[in-house]
This record gives C-alpha cells, sequence and structure tokens, in this order.
C-alpha cells in the first residue's frame, strides 16, 4: 500500500473504535469530524518514510506512529480554533469542529483524539513492545510540556513571547516527533533525523506566517489576519515579507542537506521539498534546490 492509503487505513481503525452503540454520537461525530477529510498528512507521511529508510521492519508499528501523529496534529487544530484562542469558524475549507457542534464538543473531541493517538500506539507496539517506551517518550515531548505543541499555544497567552521558542514548540515539537517516531517505529537511531524535522518544522511555521499575512481565506481555507490582529509573534513582524520569504527557502534547502545517507534518500528528499513548499504562497517563494 502507498503511504496515503496505510495513514488513512490507521486512522479510520482509530476512529471506528469510538463509535458504540451506547456511546454519545455527537462526540463520535465531531471526532470524525476533525479528522476527515485530512489535509496533506504531511507529518505522518514523514514517519512513514523516516520508518522505511531505517529499515520498515515493523510496518504495523510505523502505521500506527504515523496515525497517532495525525491524531495529534488534528486535535491541536480542533483546540487552536476554539474560541478562547483563535475563534476560527473554518478549518481546511469547512466549518470548524466548533463551529458544527459547539464548543464543549470541540474541546471534548480534541481531549478524545489526543487519548486515541497514545491508544493506537500501545496497539501498534504488540510485536515490538521493547520500542514503545522511548516511542511514548518522544511522541509526549512533542505534544506536551514545556517543549510541545500544549506550551506553544500556552506561549500566546504570555506576554512578549520569546519567538524562537514559540515556534519551535507550536509547530517544530510535532515535526520532531514524526521524524524520530519514524525511527524508533522502525528499530533506527532517532538522533540523526531530529534536525530534519526541526528545520521542517520551522518552515512550515514561516510559510503559515506567510499565508496569514498575505493570502486570502479562500486560499488558505481558514481564516487570515489572525497574527496582527491577535498581536501573536510571528516571523513577518520580525524579518518583514522579503526576509521571511529568505528564511524559508533557507530552511527548506536546510531541512534537505540535513536527511542523513539512507535507503530512498532522493525520495525522502523531494517528499521534503514538496511537501514544505506546499503551504507557501507560489507568488513569492521560488523553488529552493
Amino acid at each position: 500500500m502507498d503511504a496515503g492509503t496505510r495513514i488513512e487505513g490507521a486512522l479510520e481503525a482509530a476512529v471506528a473504535r469510538t463509535v458504540a452503540d451506547n456511546g454519545p454520537p455527537l462526540l463520535s461525530a465531531a471526532i470524525r469530524h476533525a479528522v476527515f477529510p485530512g489535509g496533506a498528512r504531511v507529518r505522518p507521511r514523514l514517519t512513514l518514510a523516516v520508518a522505511q529508510a531505517c529499515g520498515g521492519d515493523d510496518p504495523v508499528l510505523a502505521d500506527a506512529a504515523a496515525g497517532a501523529v495525525e491524531m495529534l496534529h488534528c486535535a491541536s487544530l480542533v483546540h487552536d480554533d476554539l474560541p478562547c484562542f483563535d475563534d476560527a469558524d473554518t478549518r481546511r475549507g469547512r466549518p470548524s469542529v466548533h463551529a458544527v457542534y459547539g464548543a464543549p464538543l470541540a474541546l471534548l473531541a480534541g481531549d478524545a483524539l489526543i487519548v486515541m493517538a497514545f491508544e493506537a500506539l500501545a496497539r501498534g507496539a504488540a510485536a515490538s513492545p521493547q520500542r514503545l517506551i522511548k516511542l511514548l517518550s518522544t511522541v509526549t515531548r512533542g505534544v506536551g510540556a514545556p517543549f510541545g505543541i500544549v506550551a506553544g499555544q500556552a506561549w500566546e497567552s504570555e506576554p512578549n513571547p520569546p519567538p524562537e521558542q514559540y515556534r519551535c514548540a507550536k509547530t517544530g515539537a510535532l515535526f520532531v516527533a514524526a521524524t524520530m517516531a519514524g525511527a524508533l517505529a522502525s528499530g533506527g537511531d532517532p538522533t540523526p533525523w531530529r534536525a530534519l524535522g526541526q528545520r521542517l518544522g520551522e518552515a512550515y511555521q514561516v510559510a503559515d506566517d506567510l499565508l496569514d499575512a498575505v493570502s486570502s481565506a479562500e486560499e488558505c481555507d481558514k481564516p487570515v489576519g489572525r497574527d496582527a490582529a491577535l498581536g501573536r509573534p510571528n516571523t513577518i513582524a520580525e524579518l518583514g515579507i522579503p526576509g521571511a520569504v529568505r528564511r524559508l527557502e533557507s530552511l527548506i534547502a536546510d531541512a534537505m542537506n540535513s536527511i542523513p545517507p539512507c535507503p530512498g534518500e532522493e525520495e525522502l528528499r523531494e517528499l521534503v521539498h514538496t511537501q514544505a513548499l506546499r503551504l507557501a504562497p507560489k507568488r513569492l517563494v521560488r523553488s529552493a534546490a
């Protein structure tokens, strides 16, 4: 199966476990709304690509890790859209979860997705239980405090948050978890893959800052202008648009150059290049070498 099919299968299996005859049907519907249809699934694709580069000897665990990373990403989007944060009524070109089901169910759906992610990891490690502890430690660091997504969201509530720490937590941490989890799922050394996650995570944050500043809601499939309206730290305020574009192009090149020698190296470089450029305003960004 190709990566897209594997990812969707892992997510469908996890979401299906939330449906029960005597369970709350609106919660199940809100969870499904949060996960399907998805975006580009960049983070889980990275997880599977790194897992394959490290030997790919346990595809069940690799699929579970990829699905877990994407569920955590979806949970972060649901919470990010809530009225207490971005108050965004659209996501991926359609109404956000809280716009359809209300804030209480959206909050619970995000919570459920976090739990589902770790359940998926536990289920997937049946054949390689010795890999589970390091996987759990790596993934939790990417989503919790003081360095993960939770910390990134919390920095938005602090006065004058440090831009670098904010970006690393808000976006970079889950990319690092995605690449390192791919290595761990195949019994590989995760350390050489940290830099790829760091560079690509920062590139995605810079691209998102550019989109928020210069694009339309129709182009982005979500509200724009939120950074300026909410006074958030962002690359545009620091560097201006030309400086942010240069920074993005530099990060994409650094990300590709950070890939260690491995089977399928050229295919992985192409995946990184294509996905890194996908979100950036096409009229501003040149193709990085």
